[in-house]
């Protein structure tokens, strides 16, 4: 992927780095990265499509060379949803299709379900669980529960001096062990750990999970909903949805799939074996098969 980095200002003030590749003429897709990535999360896709499309990419909020406001307010899932349509706005962009993986998938619930049927027309999510079942299952289910122990590392401030002084590859390196190393390009690597090593950045990516909502019990506590438990009204997803889930993703396990259709009007759910959770990059081709099917499907009507 060759396209530059260009500065955006938008707004509410905040800059974000963003590559802008394809025809300005063409149909536009915003592709939102999640942690603890960059905008080249997506580069297999951006090669891949940005011939027939305008492909959006940033650094979102706190990541890289993007802004990197103090304070965990200001990291809150409104401000990232805000992002992404003032990132439109600013550079001249009515209607999209969202993609999000991870953290950006997170997002790009929140976009879809904001701006359907009006600005947004489509949506691509790959294992980024939906803000109506992920609260549940951390509660019920073991597998995600266990898996998901990370995120109390993450909320912890004990963590923040390792993470200044040595990068978030530290604290990443102790909290986030698993048995499946992922095929990483070394030149990709290398760029990754160059990221992480900015400690200023790595408090940033990790006020994301400190703003969340989202409650996390420790692993001792019963597998049920707590009484004080209150679900999440959530509307109904009325745009084509395309779901990619690996599902050999350590930290979220394929049961997030499980009542996604009550959820979603017009759901299109590809299942993708042996691979892990950076399933963009890990398994490049059948994720590129399986977007294509379904943008050409969904432009047909």
């Amino acid at each position: 992927m060759s396209a530059p980095l260009q500065r955006v200002r938008l707004a509410n003030g905040i800059e974000l780095d963003v590559v802008d590749a394809g025809p300005r003429d063409a149909p536009v897709l915003i592709f939102l990265h999640g942690f603890p990535e960059s905008h080249r999360t997506w580069r297999h896709q951006i090669a891949h499509l940005s011939a027939r499309y305008r492909c959006i990419a940033p650094d979102q909020r706190g990541y890289c060379g993007s802004a990197k406001p103090e304070g965990v307010e200001n990291y809150t899932p409104d401000k990232m949803i805000g992002d992404v349509f003032l990132l439109a706005d600013a550079l001249g962009v009515e209607r999209f299709t969202v993609f999000g993986h991870d953290w950006g998938g997170a997002v790009a619930w929140g976009v879809a379900l904001t701006g359907q049927a009006d600005r947004v027309i489509r949506a691509v999510v790959a294992n980024a669980p939906h803000p109506a079942i992920f609260p549940r299952l951390v509660w019920t289910n073991p597998a995600q529960r266990a898996a998901s122990q990370y995120f109390r590392d993450f909320r912890d401030p004990a963590n923040d001096a390792l993470v200044r002084e040595h990068g978030l590859g530290a604290l990443l390196a102790r909290a986030m062990r698993t048995s499946r190393p992922a095929s990483l390009e070394p030149e990709e690597r290398a760029a990754m750990e160059r990221d992480w090593a900015d400690g200023e950045a790595g408090i940033a990516m990790l006020n994301w999970y400190r703003a969340s909502p989202v409650a996390v019990p420790p692993p001792d506590a019963p597998y049920e909903l707590p009484a004080d438990f209150r679900p999440r009204r959530v509307p109904l997803l009325t745009i084509p949805t395309l779901v990619i889930w690996a599902l050999d993703d350590e930290a979220l396990p394929p049961e997030n799939l499980e009542g996604l259709d009550e959820h979603i009007a017009d759901l299109t759910v590809e299942r993708i074996s042996g691979c892990g959770h950076f399933v963009t990059w890990e398994a490049p081709v059948p994720f590129n098969a399986a977007v294509d099917a379904f943008l050409e499907r969904t432009e047909q009507r």
